[in-house]
């Protein structure tokens, strides 16, 4: 035992005298191309990092998203995000983002933020791309500047990708010359055996220290877990890599969600889409539980993708309610016109002397009217249902539309919470088909409302317009688009709103044409379901 252990402190010592004489080398080799290494390394590198850090400022400026940001002062939150995913995949030291008078916006260094660009003699800003060396608290960097040209052609923002000029010894490291190569190659032969395997650990650990890795981890951690934002980070085979407690809340994620495919977890087609990049834009709408949640992926070459989500609920709840106000206000303008034209005939009459007339013509519009309302109230005995089906009636005729009831038509009194949402499925439904009529070259415009109440109350709103794409039967719904927005307008979330509540309650909604578009609610009397 005695001898093994002898051996063994020989071998040691042994291999102690070898690296050192090796390094003995290294140490003459480095002092006999030092002055040759630095000089080509400073040739080089004024030469290849110039165009690289030009290229990087090129590539940002032109991203749509940072032109986005610069031209809207609340998109501006996303303007790190862009710097700091140029400046991780260029490997610059710093990529900083300034307005049009230089001052800048996101930095590396938040101490640089809201203050003057360094921008020494660069002529950035009367339009054009600028290389060239700043000093800056003593420290030199090689800098691109690259101004941010609109669509209009005018200047407003600057990109700037800077790579810290090296000092001698990192000179030596990255001299691109045979010199340097010999270097290597000598120092390789004599240590390669007793640090290979401190190399493997390195190049497993990123060539941090288990200090460095728990801060960092712990820095990542708090950051995750600390923005009011949802992040969640899925790879390049769309497993999630990490994911935050906001996230996990809006998409009501379970705990052991990470590692998981985004494809086996229990979403709607529309969030994974989303989130696998299926369908990509800016802000996309997504509905979960009982959420409206915008979802933003930013794609990481090489790493996966990042996905930012922010719950607009309350935000979709105010715009329901003012949805509601609006249309209150324009059936009383519409009831408001219906009158003063009523009037304005009355008063021609009894200019011209017509008195029978005018009787019979109060009593015609007089009979109509509560014919109609006879007819809602006779057949519809939920008093909210009735009143809404009574306010559309003046709306569609403003517009020219007839709104008529089904002769089969018949609704008893339901619970509150029934009533909400069957007015709310009804009402969206009728606006749908009056946006669809609305312009439409169909000399009979018409609306019918079927409803009817077994087990479940089944709402049926058929119209005269020109019906749905077949293409698009799933797509209005899943997407959250009207039947406007289908045809290129601005994009809603009514019928997917519509959609929301019938399976929230355990129901359905569906269309299909037949001389025009037939959607069918279904909404169960039993209480909302899980």
């Amino acid at each position: 035992m005695a001898e093994v252990n002898i051996v063994l402190r020989v071998q040691a010592s042994l291999s102690r005298q070898l690296l050192s004489w090796q390094l003995l080398i290294i140490f003459v080799l480095l002092a006999s191309v030092a002055v040759f290494s630095v000089a080509q390394t400073d040739v080089a590198f004024r030469a290849t990092e110039g165009r690289r850090m030009l290229s990087v400022a090129e590539d940002l400026a032109a991203t749509d998203g940072v032109r986005v940001s610069l031209l809207n002062p609340f998109s501006r939150d996303a303007l790190p995000i862009f710097a700091e995913s140029a400046r991780s995949l260029s490997g610059a030291d710093a990529v900083i983002i300034a307005d049009h008078r230089g001052i800048v916006l996101t930095s590396p260094d938040p101490a640089q933020r809201g203050k003057p660009l360094p921008l020494g003699e660069s002529t950035v800003l009367h339009g054009r791309s600028w290389v060239g060396e700043i000093s800056t608290d003593g420290v030199d960097s090689l800098v691109a500047h690259v101004p941010v040209i609109s669509q209009d052609a005018q200047i407003i923002g600057v990109v700037a990708a800077g790579s810290d000029t090296p000092d001698v010894l990192q000179g030596l490291r990255e001299a691109p010359e045979n010199p340097m190569a010999l270097l290597a190659f000598a120092t390789v032969l004599g240590v390669a055996g007793s640090v290979l395997l401190a190399r493997r650990v390195k190049r497993q650990t990123l060539g941090l220290e288990p200090r460095e890795i728990t801060r960092l981890v712990e820095h990542r951690e708090a950051l995750l877990h600390g923005v009011r934002e949802g992040v969640l980070g899925v790879d390049e085979q769309n497993r999630i890599t990490l994911v935050n407690d906001q996230a996990r809340q809006l998409l009501s994620l379970s705990e052991d969600c990470v590692g998981r495919d985004i494809d086996s977890l229990d979403l709607n087609d529309r969030a994974r889409d989303v989130l696998t990049g299926r369908t990509d834009g800016v802000d996309q709408i997504v509905l979960r539980r009982g959420k409206v949640v915008v979802l933003n992926r930013m794609p990481i070459s090489s790493v996966g993708a990042v996905v930012t989500m922010r719950d607009r609920t309350e935000l979709v709840d105010l715009q329901r309610e003012l949805a509601v106000h609006r249309d209150t206000t324009d059936t009383l303008r519409a009831q408001a016109h219906e009158f003063s034209n009523r009037l304005h005939t009355i008063s021609g009459l009894i200019e011209l002397g017509e008195y029978d007339e005018v009787q019979r013509y109060v009593l015609r519009i007089s009979h109509r009217h509560e014919q109609w309302h006879a007819e809602v109230t006779a057949r519809i005995h939920d008093p909210a249902t009735a009143a809404l089906l009574i306010a559309k009636a003046s709306l569609a005729a403003e517009r020219g539309v007839g709104l008529r009831l089904n002769e089969g038509s018949y609704l008893p009194e339901v619970g509150e919470e029934l009533s909400a949402d069957l007015v709310t499925v009804l009402g969206n439904l009728v606006d749908n088909a009056l946006d669809a009529l609305e312009g439409s070259a169909v000399a009979d415009r018409w609306i019918e409302v079927d409803l009817r109440a077994t087990d479940e109350v089944v709402a049926v709103v058929r119209d005269s317009g020109p019906g749905v794409a077949a293409e698009i039967v799933e797509e209005v719904f899943r997407h959250g688009f009207t039947t406007k927005a289908a045809r290129g307008g601005d994009r809603g979330l009514g019928l997917a709103m519509t959609r929301q509540i019938c399976h929230r309650r355990g129901g359905s909604v569906q269309v299909h044409n037949a001389h025009g578009a037939v959607f069918t609610a279904r909404l169960p009397l039993e209480g909302p379901q899980a």
